[in-house]
C-alpha cells in the first residue's frame, strides 16, 4: 500500500508553513507498525497553476492508495478533517504568482463537489480520544486548499486512485502566533508540531486500519 502527503509553503504574508514543516519531518517519524506502507510526500506551491501539475503529476509517478492534503487554516483551535472539496476557485487573496481566481470553476465539466473518502468521523474520534481536539469541517474554504483536494478527488473518480483522499486543516505553530499579536484579538491559537505530527499518524493509520471498512457512524 501507498500513501502520498502533501503540504503547502508560507503564503499570505507568513514566514512559515505548519504543513511544510510537518511533510519534511514526516518521513523521520517512526512509523514502525506500519512498515508495509510505501510513503511519499511533497510540498506544493501555493499556485493554482503550479500545485495542479505537480499533483496530477505525484498521483500518475506514485499512484497511491491514500492521498492525504495538509494546510494552515490560521485562526482555528483543533484539526479539521475536511468533509467535501467544491468545484470553484474563488480567491480572497491572490496565490503566490499574483492570481487571483474569482468564481471560477476548476473543472468546467466537473461535478460541482466531491466527498471526501477518508474515514473522516473515525478519525475525529482516534484524535480526540488521544487528546488531540479535532472536527469535520464542511468547507475547506475556495482558495489551494480546497483546490488540491477536489483535484485528488477528480482524479480518483477517472482513474480509481487514490482510493481514499481527503484534507486536513492545521492551526498556526506557536511562533508563528506569537508574533500575529494585536490589540483586536490577542494572540490567536496555536498547537504544537509534534501534536500536529501525532494527529497526522493517527490519522493515517486509522486509514490503512479501515481501508475497506465503512466509516464510523458518529454524531458530530
Amino acid at each position: 500500500m501507498k500513501a502520498l502527503f502533501t503540504g503547502f509553503e508560507p503564503f499570505g504574508g507568513d514566514k512559515l508553513n505548519p504543513s511544510e514543516i510537518l511533510v519534511k519531518r514526516f518521513t523521520k517519524v517512526d512509523v514502525a507498525e506500519l512498515s508495509d506502507l510505501e510513503i511519499h510526500t511533497a510540498i506544493l506551491p501555493v499556485s493554482f497553476k503550479r500545485a495542479e501539475v505537480i499533483l496530477r503529476n505525484l498521483l500518475e509517478e506514485h499512484k497511491p492508495d491514500i492521498y492525504i492534503g495538509l494546510g494552515l487554516w490560521s485562526g482555528i483551535t483543533y484539526i479539521t478533517v475536511e468533509r467535501v472539496a467544491v468545484n470553484v476557485k474563488d480567491a480572497r487573496i491572490p496565490d503566490n504568482d499574483g492570481e487571483q481566481p474569482v468564481d471560477e470553476p476548476i473543472d468546467p465539466e466537473g461535478p460541482p463537489a466531491y466527498f471526501t473518502t477518508l474515514p473522516k468521523k473515525a478519525i475525529v474520534k482516534r484524535l480526540r480520544e488521544n487528546g488531540i481536539p479535532a472536527m469535520i469541517s464542511n468547507t475547506a474554504g475556495t482558495f489551494l486548499c480546497n483546490y488540491v483536494t477536489y483535484i485528488s478527488l477528480h482524479h480518483s473518480a477517472r482513474y480509481g486512485y487514490p482510493r481514499k483522499a481527503g484534507y486536513m486543516h492545521l492551526p498556526l505553530l506557536p511562533e508563528q502566533a506569537a508574533i500575529k499579536r494585536s490589540d483586536w484579538v490577542g494572540i490567536p491559537p496555536s498547537m504544537s508540531l509534534n501534536t500536529m505530527i501525532e494527529a497526522v499518524k493517527i490519522a493515517l493509520k486509522t486509514t490503512v486500519e479501515m481501508f475497506d471498512k465503512p466509516d464510523e457512524k458518529l454524531p458530530p
